[in-house]
């Protein structure tokens, strides 16, 4: 019989809590891929990529029943057609009545699927949970030839070899999307209210992820010259980045290393705007320290949840026609820095990356920069005939 996986988003009574897990269509649970989604969060992901590894999993385990493939016995033969279906097989409509242009995923989109189904598969394995005999199979030994920037090679270069998917689609690493640092005034401009203004212009002036953003607390918040008075030595308006897996709206930061991020003064003066308004509207009955709350639906002063984000900033790119997403913002933070000649090591701080290899993408030369560098060259080569 042919079993269909889905994902559900599962709330806790006890602390509302948000988790999600893999269920069939009778919503039974799927022992095997909660148990991977609870390892997600006991290694501290954030609740979006619990989200779309749940996304992931339940389409691995859906294929296989459809092919009357049992998932704990899979082969590698059976996991190269689960490879091909994934870019053959046409996604559904975007349309509600049908019609609209074949979809299908891309190369990248499919690659991440497949990994995910083989770490899940290695994670079952790891646990005795599926036979580890079959799960080796889908790994093979590499030898790094070149070390990328940020590993160390370690003693007599033992960690060259690394364990790699058999199984593969050959992507290439695309640059990150951005828009033009003069567009984030427009943006600002069309925030429907103080809260959404201060939320675009944060991440966009900041570079911040989503979730370290709506993780923010008041007391996060150092918008004085000089920050002495409240125990911090970090000088001029600034906020600080802080891993809390205890945030009522499940929002986390990605890196567990806590960081300060300086803050223009149009942020601190659009935060101003924020915190008056948040203060006629909810009085003396705000207790939630939280930065970004609810002011315009209840529960007023709740939490405001990344669903709720992702609402607004795809009503702003349908009221300004531009593509707005707050990924996408924190690039354009990362490409401005950039082309303003900030040092990546600099870069790399704000952004919180670890490993100076997460910058390769931003690195990416525009139209413009490529052809000045054309034309200087034809003047230079003219001036030496």
């Amino acid at each position: 019989m042919t079993v269909s996986y889905r994902t559900w988003r599962a709330v806790s009574p006890s602390d509302g809590a948000v988790s999600w897990v893999v269920v069939d269509a009778d919503l039974d649970l799927h022992v095997e891929g909660c148990a991977f989604l609870a390892g997600l969060r006991g290694r501290d992901r954030s609740i979006n990529t619990e989200r779309v590894y749940a996304s992931r999993v339940a389409l691995f385990l859906s294929w296989c029943s459809g092919e009357g493939i049992a998932w704990k016995e899979v082969r590698l033969d059976q996991m190269a057609r689960f490879k091909r279906w994934l870019v053959s097989e046409p996604l559904p409509s975007r349309r509600r009545a049908g019609g609209g242009p074949v979809r299908r995923r891309s190369p990248a989109t499919a690659d991440a699927v497949l990994g995910t189904a083989c770490e899940f598969l290695r994670f079952c394995a790891l646990h005795d949970l599926v036979d580890p005999a079959r799960v080796t199979k889908l790994y093979e030994s590499r030898y790094l030839r070149f070390v990328p920037p940020g590993l160390e090679a370690g003693e007599d270069g033992r960690r060259r070899t690394v364990r790699s998917r058999v199984l593969k689609f050959a992507v290439s690493e695309a640059p990150f999307e951005f828009i033009e640092a003069d567009r984030v005034a427009e943006l600002v401009a069309a925030a429907g209210n103080t809260r959404d203004r201060f939320l675009v212009a944060l991440v966009a002036m900041t570079g911040a992820r989503i979730g370290e953003t709506l993780g923010l607390h008041r007391t996060d918040m150092h918008f004085l010259a000089d920050s002495h008075i409240l125990g911090c030595a970090v000088g001029g308006p600034h906020l600080h980045v802080q891993r809390r897996p205890d945030n009522a709206n499940g929002a986390l930061a990605k890196s567990r290393f806590p960081r300060s991020i300086p803050v223009p003064e149009e942020a601190v003066g659009l935060y101003a705007d924020y915190a008056h308004e948040r203060a006629m509207r909810l009085g003396d009955g705000d207790d939630s320290p939280l930065v970004f709350v609810n002011l315009y639906r209840p529960p007023l002063g709740g939490p405001l949840r990344y669903q709720a984000a992702k609402d607004m900033f795809d009503r702003l790119a349908r009221s300004t026609g531009l593509i707005v997403r707050p990924h996408l913002l924190r690039h354009t933070a990362a490409t401005t820095w950039l082309a303003q000649g900030t040092p990546r090591d600099t870069v790399q701080a704000l952004l919180g990356h670890v490993s100076p290899t997460s910058m390769q993408p931003y690195l990416h030369p525009n139209e413009v920069d490529k052809r000045a560098a054309v034309e200087r060259g034809a003047a230079w080569v003219k001036e030496q005939r």
